[in-house]
């Protein structure tokens, strides 16, 4: 399934860019278009430097790992709560009080 999705996007985002000459394409969105980089060496063959990385650590962690989570109780709360009422799973009071 990972598979999948990953030769989709690529596939997408294959479709969508505009190849032109030199090292730069257009990534093109509807009306908006960024730049994007189509080559990793240039004519004579060298080897172009990394393009800049913009990372979203903490911002991303938040926005993927918190709504998950909170799905994810929800989901294990009402669960449990349908196993006591069908009396599927419910904890034996044990009073052992000799």
């Amino acid at each position: 399934m990972a598979t999948f999705i990953s030769r989709l996007s690529r596939l997408g985002g294959f479709r969508n860019s505009v190849i032109s000459s030199g090292l730069t394409g257009l990534k093109t969105s509807g009306t908006l278009s960024t730049p994007c980089r189509n080559a990793v060496s240039s004519a004579s063959g060298a080897i172009l430097p990394k393009p800049p990385k913009t990372s979203f650590g903490l911002i991303r962690f938040i926005i993927v790992v918190v709504p998950f989570l909170y799905v994810g109780t929800l989901i294990s709360k009402n669960f449990a709560a349908l196993l006591e009422e069908h009396d599927i799973f419910v904890p034996e009071d044990d009073d052992d009080d000799d």
